[in-house]
């Protein structure tokens, strides 16, 4: 038994440092000049580290954190080489289906095979994709290799398993004679299943995500109820206590904001380019501009009314809902980006049957996509629409085809429409047949769209989750709160004769408390909570941050409604 129970952590530790050993072997970078530049520098830096501050006389509470910060500098150096190549795997990962749409498409055309992958290398949205397709093509222009060589040459030096085998079955096949659009059709479904699968399994991640974020939000606000009411007993400052109890919540729930935000699939909903023209966002700056601007006046407001300078007495209004008003006009802007984003998803709906008549169409007509368009322009795409006459009239009126679709893509504001978009018109420039690019591009579309529901089913959950851990633990705060303002005033009202007096002043120290104080400190928590909560959902359903400003909204009044309802039923029981 002992014999096994050494052997799995030395082959986990050797397998961990061959996975270091590869990473070192795949930078661009020489190792030496690697060591040279990086790795020396951090480790003078970790020495640095240790002989200031004790050549200072620094305090050891000052010398600790320094030699911390030095030490995780040598480890993150030495490390940055793995990160970096787990880090330009999950990029493969994330974009390798609409990098194998968009192969697939340019496959079907007229243009040369290496300048496929030509043009590829030259999209800089594939990131770690589009520079293993620059360096297939370094390969076959600058070492004059043939493409099947190249492609098992990058096969084998490719970090990501998922390119690495589709490297390898691209090079059998190229070298066996076969055409490459044959064999990316015949890839199509593999790829798209292990695209929902991979995406599927991601989702999972979250829900398991979900269920430690509860647990550690509840422990860490049973931590916060026990700061506040432990000083009664020790006589500690508990505001300091509870300061840094909240500090602890901030960062907790950060580094849940960050886990999300890596585990959450990559599937971006918004196109975003100012440079393509105006779209749905251009409609956001003035509601945001409203929306701040009167939150702004109703934060001066209040603090206005807490500072005495205006005629309304601070106790007339609970402190929760006057911290809560002024965040209110916020929104404005949210709801409208709210209602913009769910017009978006409707185009992407839409866009599959489009893409896929227009191809139809157009291949049986054989003429040009403002002529098809003329007619297709009075079908009922239903939120498309709209966006499809303006595209007719572009392409009418001999505007660029690439320009004229881009518009369109940047009026829908759709991530997809843009992406699948460039995708046809390119293919259909390049001598490619209609009718196959807009069967292609529909049916990856909708796969894209069904998994898509799925996360919203994710995110919906989600959602129901943090806001039960809200309401939870703002009550658990304030019933601590009340609790101790029970017992102060117990402790005052309480008449104790001479032998009794000295046994109450021991057991109970109430001086030290500031309730007000602790009252801000813990309206503090409720908004940093509902930041945080609202960010955390947005990173889930990647939608644009200005619509979590509702989730911040209605995050914050339910903290502090629940707050005040708190507050007033445990007086009412004492008073009872």
């Amino acid at each position: 038994m002992s014999t096994q129970s050494q052997s799995a952590p030395d082959t986990s530790a050797r397998s961990v440092l061959k996975a270091l050993a590869r990473a070192y072997a795949n930078m661009e970078m020489p190792v030496g000049r690697y060591l040279l530049l990086v790795i020396a520098p951090s480790i003078g830096f970790f020495f640095a580290a240790i002989a200031i501050p004790i050549a200072l006389g620094l305090p050891l509470m000052v010398v600790g954190p320094a030699v911390l910060l030095g030490l995780l500098a040598i480890v993150i150096a030495v490390i940055y080489p793995k990160l970096a190549q787990d880090r330009k795997r999950k990029q493969v990962r994330q974009r390798f289906h609409l990098f194998l749409t968009h192969i697939t498409v340019l496959s079907m055309t007229n243009i040369n095979r290496v300048e496929i992958f030509r043009t590829l290398a030259e999209e800089d949205e594939y990131d770690a994709l589009a520079e293993e397709m620059g360096h297939l093509v370094a390969m076959v222009d600058t070492w004059n290799q043939s493409l099947d060589d190249a492609c098992r040459m990058r096969a084998r030096q490719s970090t990501s398993p998922l390119l690495s085998d589709f490297l390898e079955r691209l090079a059998y096949t190229v070298g066996g004679g076969q055409q490459i659009d044959e064999f990316l059709m015949d890839e199509q479904d593999t790829i798209i299943q292990q695209f929902v699968t991979r995406y599927e399994s991601d989702l999972a991640k979250l829900d398991v995500m979900k269920e430690l974020y509860m647990s550690m939000m509840l422990s860490v606000a049973f931590v916060l109820v026990f700061a506040i009411v432990l000083p009664i007993l020790i006589g500690t400052s508990p505001t300091l206590l509870i300061g840094g109890t909240i500090v602890l919540f901030a960062i907790a729930q950060a580094g849940f904001v960050y886990a999300i935000h890596v585990v959450s699939p990559y599937d971006p909903l918004w196109y975003i380019e100012e440079t393509a023209g105006p779209g749905p966002l251009s409609r956001i700056p003035r509601a945001l501009a409203i929306g701040c601007g009167t939150s702004l006046v109703l934060g001066v407001a209040v603090l206005l009314v807490l500072l005495g300078f205006l005629p309304i007495a601070p106790d007339r209004v609970p402190l929760p809902v006057l911290a809560a008003i002024p965040v209110t006009p916020l929104l404005l802007p949210g709801w409208r980006m709210r209602q913009e984003e769910k017009r978006v998803k409707v185009r992407d709906s839409e866009f599959p049957s489009f893409i896929r008549a227009l191809g139809s169409v157009e291949s049986v007509k054989q003429t040009s996509t403002g002529s098809v368009l003329e007619s297709l322009r009075r079908k009922d795409f239903g939120a498309l629409t709209e966006n499809v006459d303006f595209l007719y009239r572009r392409l009418n009126m001999r505007i660029d085809n690439v320009r004229s679709w881009r518009l369109f893509a940047a009026e829908t504001g759709s991530y997809l429409i843009q992406k699948f978009g460039d995708m046809y018109v390119v293919g259909r420039q390049m001598g490619g047949d209609p009718k196959v690019l807009g069967q292609v591009i529909s049916k990856n579309q909708n796969e894209v769209l069904k998994v898509r529901e799925k996360r919203q089913q994710a995110t919906t959950t989600l959602i129901g989750v943090l806001y039960g851990i809200t309401a939870s633990s703002v009550f658990a705060f304030f019933i601590g709160l009340e609790i101790v303002d029970v017992m102060m005033t117990v402790t005052a009202e309480m008449d104790f004769d001479q032998a009794n007096a000295g046994m109450g002043s021991q057991f109970l120290s109430t001086e030290q408390y500031n309730l007000q104080a602790i009252e801000y400190l813990l309206i503090i928590t409720i908004l940093i909570n509902a930041m945080l909560s609202s960010i955390m959902i947005r990173l889930t359903d990647r939608g644009h941050m200005i619509s979590s400003l509702v989730h911040f909204v209605f995050l914050t009044w339910l903290g502090a409604t629940v707050a005040v309802v708190t507050q007033y039923v445990v007086d009412f029981v004492i008073s009872v």
